[in-house]
């Protein structure tokens, strides 16, 4: 058991249930803001979809199917400003927490390689370095950390969870004209992977207007994938978080060394699940729809935190308020508390690698919001 286990954190979610038990205890109940799992229904032409490919007897193909790897691209090039994309670059995922988690391992790295991430970021980029015995390393800068050697993987999160920080073209080309001079330099490939997953929920500008940059974005690659993957995720835009539908796309070559490596695994889209992806991806309608409902709580929800002295920092876009005392100087755990208080649960940035800020999400139905809120003011 210990071979997998020993050199991982714990399971960070464990240390918040005294939290949750004292948020539960108001009288009101619970608003639970921590988690930020869908809680709108799934839109109703996804469900038939599901149902209408639910006579499924053969298995489906690792690869995925023609209609859905079309769709993603058709999806690039509609939403995204990535033409062209091959359709035999793109690789259906069980989620895209799988992929993040494996991605390390499934590219042969190991002892001595460095994986760069975010230095606020979601933890499973550190487990993942970590399960394929390579070292994760937080870096702000890592087109200047790519100068210094040893990186292979590096991980961008754009937008960021958790604090809803978004690159620019700029970034992103600065990022992978430094990982392809190091390549080139040492000789080893250095892989650039964007966890993409937010990208349809803009509410800064310019972001609103122009769209978030993708790392397949010409602008950024100069029209050539190497080394560049994209991971996508419909859990958030269409709320289909039960149905782990997501997909990684970019560099052939890379996909299709995945795509080897998980046939014999056997990690498989089901056929269901791919048939419902096809209609996801071809419905802006729903997903417009999805953004709207979290403009508005996002708008609830921050004029009530600024209203009790709470800072929103970064959080152009996402599903996530980055937030702090106005004050500053609190710990993220003490802010948890001073919530909890309110019947409010939200994460420490202490899960995140910030021990300053809390994230707060915005998944909680219209009520739940408008209930916390009402507690913030009245606080």
């Amino acid at each position: 058991m210990g071979l997998l286990t020993g050199s991982l954190p714990d399971f960070p979610w464990d240390t918040l249930v005294p939290f949750a038990e004292r948020a539960r205890a108001h009288p009101d109940g619970i608003v639970d803001l921590s988690v930020g799992t869908p809680v709108d229904p799934t839109p109703p032409l996804l469900r038939d979809a599901l149902a209408a490919a639910s006579d499924a007897h053969g298995y489906p193909t690792t690869h995925g199917t023609a209609d859905l790897r079309e769709a993603v691209v058709r999806w690039f090039a509609r939403r995204r400003g990535v033409p062209g994309l091959d359709p035999a670059a793109v690789l259906p995922t069980v989620g895209s927490k799988e992929l993040v988690a494996f991605l390390p391992a499934l590219l042969g790295l190991g002892d001595g390689d460095v994986v760069l991430h975010p230095a606020a970021a979601y933890p499973t980029y550190d487990v993942g370095a970590r399960l394929a015995g390579a070292t994760p390393e937080p870096c702000d800068d890592p087109a200047t950390r790519l100068a210094a050697g040893g990186v292979r993987l590096v991980w961008l999160n754009s937008p960021g969870n958790p604090d809803g920080s978004v690159l620019s073209v700029e970034q992103l080309r600065d990022v992978v004209d430094a990982a392809r001079a190091a390549a080139q330099r040492d000789g080893r490939p250095v892989v650039v992977a964007a966890d993409e997953c937010y990208a349809e929920l803009a509410w800064d500008e310019p972001w609103a207007s122009d769209g978030i940059p993708s790392i397949l974005d010409p602008r950024v690659t100069g029209g050539d994938l190497t080394g560049l993957l994209a991971v996508y995720s419909l859990s958030k835009q269409s709320n289909v978080a039960g149905y782990r539908a997501a997909f990684v796309a970019g560099d052939p070559a890379l996909v299709g060394g995945l795509l080897e490596v998980r046939k014999h695994a056997g990690l498989i889209v089901p056929a269901p699940v791919q048939a419902a992806m096809v209609v996801a991806l071809d419905d802006d309608e729903h997903v417009a729809e999805q953004r709207a409902r979290y403009a508005r709580r996002r708008a609830v929800l921050r004029s009530a935190l600024e209203g009790a002295g709470y800072a929103v920092d970064a959080s152009s876009a996402g599903l996530y308020l980055w937030t702090r005392p106005e004050a500053g100087g609190q710990d993220s755990w003490a802010t948890v508390a001073d919530l909890a208080e309110l019947g409010i649960l939200v994460a420490p940035g202490a899960f995140y690698g910030d021990d300053q800020h809390v994230r707060i999400a915005l998944t909680a139905s219209d009520e739940r919001i408008a209930t916390a809120a009402a507690r913030l003011s009245g606080a």
